[in-house]
């Protein structure tokens, strides 16, 4: 009997040990697939926005360059107004208008209010989101500035909190930073300003439908959009 729980004993201190061991396996293991998991940098104060599924982009485009119809939207990410017209407009667009293949649809930046700042947070933010739209993800960075707007020229979108975007959605944050700092689209920015004004701009956002503006001095509505949209039907 003593050596039949001698026995049990040593049995029992192997499966004990063998039990560590495969914990001990066990946690590292998890310890090394856990990060892989979660891979999405932590930035505190970013807002995270609801992920928006957009078909058929291409840039600062999304649709059928060869549609009937072309939407031209004239936008400041500093601008409240085009805030609300990308939260509660555009969607439907982009879902009835645009994914149908009745529309094209074209994004111009026209970065206006902060002409008398000095910290040039409607140019910088307009210049990041080419530099967001250089690494494939114009329309992440674009949903990301409007999220995290709050008031203009209020340091929501000076240049460390651009770069807090940027990591964030996972873009390479070096690569991004450079563009920033060396300007690389301010070109692109000023030119996309020069055309607004070229079509006739009034204010943010604007936005035209084979070259008409719509509701000019307003946000349009869905419903206008449509219609402008229908009767430019060849």
């Amino acid at each position: 009997m003593k050596r039949k729980n001698k026995r049990k004993e040593g049995m029992s201190s192997r499966q004990v040990m063998i039990g560590l061991v495969v914990a001990g396996a066990l946690l590292v293991a998890l310890a090394l697939v856990i990060p892989g998991i979660n891979s999405t940098p932590q930035v505190t104060g970013v807002v995270t926005p609801t992920t928006v599924l957009r078909q058929n982009v291409d840039g600062l485009t999304i649709g059928d360059p060869n549609a009937p119809v072309r939407i031209d939207v004239f936008e400041d990410f500093q601008c409240p107004a085009c805030k609300r017209f990308t939260e509660e407009v555009e969607s439907r667009v982009l879902t009835e208008l645009v994914e149908s293949g009745q529309a094209y649809y074209v994004f111009h930046n026209y970065a206006f209010l902060d002409r008398s700042s000095t910290t040039k947070e409607s140019q910088r933010a307009a210049l990041a989101s080419l530099c967001a739209n250089e690494q494939g993800k114009f329309w992440e960075y674009h949903d990301t500035l409007f999220a995290n707007w709050n008031g203009e020229n209020q340091g929501a979108f000076k240049d460390s909190r651009l770069v807090d975007f940027a990591t964030v959605l996972g873009l390479d944050a070096d690569a991004f930073e450079a563009c920033m700092n060396e300007g690389r689209y301010v070109e692109d920015v000023q030119a996309s300003f020069r055309l607004g004004n070229e079509m006739g701009v009034q204010g943010t956002p604007s936005v035209f439908v084979n070259g008409t503006i719509i509701k000019p001095g307003y946000i349009p509505s869905f419903d206008d959009i449509a219609a402008a949209v229908k009767a430019a039907q060849p």
